[in-house]
């Protein structure tokens, strides 16, 4: 491969294009909401941060880095929920080395998806964390728009979590209203007259 040469480069910027276009199917079964793979993977580099940043020992641009390439392959072989996972067989592994074996940095990103795959060292169980507590967000932004099913969904999310600030964050997830952030002060003036 010649390391100079920057079309396999562009080809790979072009290509994480199609996951803003790759739609998270699990909400076409939960009867409401939507989300890309791309919207997905966004949070999940911030709740990663903010994980790594509350945890100690913790590599936090190894984490940011599973965060940002876990879900990687679902450009190529798309996003399957956990019923599809049941009967459908994707070869992810194949995704990814096709993939890396084109980029100057495959090595990299093989190396850093298949730690987060393995779940053994702290920053892959954190990372998997992160995954699963921005569906957890993304849950609870549902059950408080009145999809009584998302609460149902939430349940085995939860118990997914191996890690002490996930399970923690996840209680007080449950413990907040999705539109607390907007509504801070919403006993203020403000949300009247905005000071007019």
């Amino acid at each position: 491969m010649n390391m100079n040469d920057r079309t396999s480069v562009v080809n790979f910027l072009f290509e994480i294009g199609i996951l803003s276009k790759t739609p998270r199917s699990g909400f076409h079964f939960l009867g409401s909401g939507e989300q890309s793979v791309s919207e997905h993977t966004n949070r999940v580099v911030f709740i990663g941060f903010a994980m790594a940043s509350i945890e100690k020992n913790v590599d936090m641009l190894k984490v940011l880095k599973m965060c940002l390439l876990h879900d990687l392959a679902e450009g190529r072989v798309s996003d399957l929920n956990y019923v599809h996972q049941k009967y459908v067989k994707r070869d992810e592994v194949k995704a990814i080395d096709d993939l890396a074996g084109s980029l100057p940095f495959g090595d990299d990103v093989k190396a850093v998806i298949s730690e987060y795959e393995e779940r053994i060292s702290k920053e892959a169980i954190l990372a998997k964390d992160a995954d699963n507590i921005e569906w957890i967000l993304s849950l609870k932004e549902q059950v408080d728009t009145g999809n009584a099913r998302a609460l149902e969904w939430i349940k085995p999310a939860i118990k997914r979590l191996k890690t002490d600030i996930a399970i923690s964050i996840a209680e007080k997830i449950m413990d907040t209203n999705s539109s607390d952030w907007w509504f801070k002060d919403k006993d203020g003036d403000w949300w009247v007259t905005r000071n007019r």
